[in-house]
């Protein structure tokens, strides 16, 4: 630009091109089993190249809400929400036909148990290539040697042979990079990633994290990565929201978050972490009194009020959703309090 440039205004285009919908928008989702409601009105969204974690104890709704996405809930469950959108399209409105399409190709799961997701009675080759020709067409060679390119991309050695293996005859470690290899076989849009890493040892964990990161710099991925590890949100994610009890308790920019935890469980979370150097021998490690509480029909008010040391009476009232910037926090305290 030039000098005499920079004291005019800039030109308006008179039809400024729209700005595109998130890759996954998730507004008040809701997901019951019979009487119990696993997950109670969360809402966050993705953005296409982002990584979101999805963060929370055991039991909280982080798998659930996955399952949900993918529309692989149970028999028997309820998933309501206003609006579940992929790409701009209505989930909600799609059929099973429709939504088996886009399994495995636009989006893909990671799951959590390899050995419940891989079938015993095929080998690694015939599953994977199956993804391919099913969603692309190809020929079972060229899925073959598809297959055989991701496996040795995930560290796995000697690919043409682990192709003709069944999944018993691999560790938990090479299985779960199997799961990996296969959800990205027909180069998925968005990667929902449950635990992806739990089964492997911490340098095995930093080569998959690392390929993760590679994909999705080169083919804008979006990935939804649900964990409990704290130490990987900080390292990979862009965007960071807290669960608890069926909630979305807290979201915000990773660098945010931990910054500036607003809700008093995020607080209780990042207590937990020991910090080398910090954190002395004998002094003990940081926890959240209490147990989660079993939600009952009609329940209102903040689920971790009886936990809190900040609980107040209007706690159990309607708890107000506060926002300051890209902070959201779910509580009476407002985003940035404790900092």
């Amino acid at each position: 630009m030039s000098t005499s440039d920079r004291g005019a205004p800039p030109a308006r285009s008179p039809n400024p091109p729209r700005q595109s919908p998130p890759l996954l928008e998730i507004e008040e989702l809701r997901v019951t089993f019979g009487r119990t409601a696993a997950v109670r009105g969360a809402s966050f969204s993705l953005e296409k190249g982002e990584t979101h974690c999805v963060v929370g104890e055991s039991g909280c709704g982080k798998s659930v809400t996955a399952l949900a996405v993918m529309g692989l809930l149970a028999r028997g469950a309820r998933r309501e929400a206003a609006r579940l959108e992929f790409a701009g399209q209505d989930l909600r409105a799609l059929s099973e036909r429709q939504l088996s399409a886009l399994r495995g190709d636009r989006m893909a799961m990671i799951f959590q148990e390899p050995m419940t997701s891989l079938n015993p009675a095929y080998t690694v080759g015939s599953q994977m290539a199956e993804v391919f020709t099913r969603h692309r067409g190809g020929s079972r060679r060229a899925a073959l040697d598809r297959a055989a390119d991701l496996l040795a991309r995930v560290g796995i050695t000697a690919p043409g042979m682990r192709l003709g293996q069944f999944p018993h005859q691999l560790s938990g470690g090479l299985r779960q990079r199997v799961m990996i290899a296969m959800a990205l076989m027909c180069d998925p849009e968005l990667l929902i990633a449950d635990e992806p890493t739990t089964a492997l040892d911490v340098t095995v964990q930093a080569q998959i994290l690392r390929l993760l990161a590679e994909l999705q710099r080169d083919l804008g991925l979006g990935i939804l990565l649900i964990t409990h590890d704290l130490g990987i949100v900080a390292r990979i994610a862009d965007r960071v929201s807290v669960m608890y009890a069926g909630e979305v308790v807290e979201s915000a920019p990773t660098a945010a978050l931990f910054a500036a935890p607003s809700h008093p469980y995020t607080r209780g979370l990042l207590a937990c972490v020991p910090v080398p150097g910090k954190v002395k021998r004998e002094e003990a490690l940081g926890s959240i009194p209490g147990m989660v509480p079993r939600i009952p029909p009609g329940f209102t008010g903040c689920a971790f009020r009886d936990r809190c040391d900040h609980a107040a009476p209007e706690c159990a009232g309607a708890v107000p959703r506060q926002q300051a910037g890209a902070h959201e926090v779910l509580c009476r305290l407002p985003p940035g309090w404790a900092a």
